[in-house]
């Protein structure tokens, strides 16, 4: 399976007063045509990696040995370059609408932009390949949603609206960011199953982040967990339950479970010095 990305000693890190604080420490990882699924606690990581392979952390500092797309050297692109790549190549799904959409255009609109800006099409055209693109990701009459405004949306129709923006210009690589966390079941499932169509029909890769440890588990092919900015292990996503990392292991303990006890959930408890993670209250 030939490589769509190519990451190698990755970090990204921000000026403090006292120098450098690091925030994603030397992580190396490829792609494929494939659904690969990061997942780890808040502030881990996980979106850092996206943004970063986007060059969309202007106030960051990124460093590595090589960050390869396809044929593109993404270290090597300046602005004017990175305005090719992203939207039309590689498409990054954002967690929240509310600050994703421009509230003063009509979402129709935005979606429509993305087309046009990509392919090139008419107006009409974007419109249709819009209300299409509306329909596919269960959003009930499209027409009517095409001249509403972000703040005449729910979350979910929102972070619908948002899937089909970034799916439009039908890029080679998308990053998902928490895409299905405002969706309730019957639609995630919908949309995973338009993001496994496309991995299959059109080949291409999928970077899923996700705090959701069961969704990875069941709709991704490989999971590589991060832990303070660092990759803790990688594992068959079929495999996760089997897990040896104690972080993981801390991760897949602290999920609730139906038919489970009612005692309390554990708790991780981390020690930073050595990297390590346990689990208080673990069977």
């Amino acid at each position: 399976m030939a490589n769509l990305l190519d990451v190698r000693n990755l970090h990204v890190s921000y000026r403090g007063r006292k120098g450098d604080n690091p925030v994603v420490k030397g992580i190396s990882f490829s792609l494929g045509q494939e659904r690969l699924g990061i997942v780890g606690e808040s502030g881990s990581g996980k979106s850092t990696i996206g943004r970063a392979l986007l060059k969309l952390l202007p106030t960051a500092k990124i460093a590595a040995e090589r960050m390869q797309f396809g044929e593109t050297d993404l270290l090597a692109c300046r602005e004017k370059e990175m305005l090719q790549v992203r939207g039309r190549r590689m498409s990054m799904i954002l967690q929240d609408p509310k600050f994703s959409l421009n509230p003063v255009h009509r979402v129709g609109d935005q979606v429509a932009e993305a087309y046009r800006i990509h392919n090139g099409a008419s107006r009409s055209a974007a419109k249709q390949r819009t209300l299409e693109m509306l329909e596919a990701v269960q959003i009930r009459d499209p027409e009517r949603v095409f001249g509403l405004y972000p703040h005449e949306v729910s979350g979910g129709m929102g972070q619908r609206i948002m899937i089909a923006m970034m799916l439009i210009p039908e890029p080679e690589l998308i990053i998902a960011d928490e895409p299905t966390s405002a969706l309730d079941v019957t639609v995630r499932m919908q949309v995973l199953k338009i993001l496994n169509d496309l991995v299959i029909s059109k080949g291409i890769g999928l970077i899923m982040i996700s705090h959701d440890l069961n969704l990875v588990r069941n709709f991704c092919d490989r999971v590589l967990v991060m832990r303070s900015g660092e990759f803790v292990e990688e594992r068959e996503a079929r495999d996760l339950k089997n897990a040896e990392h104690p972080y993981t292991r801390g991760l897949l303990a602290a999920q609730p479970h139906i038919g489970g006890d009612r005692r309390p959930l554990p708790v991780l408890s981390r020690v930073q010095t050595t990297n390590v993670a346990t689990v208080e209250g673990a069977p």
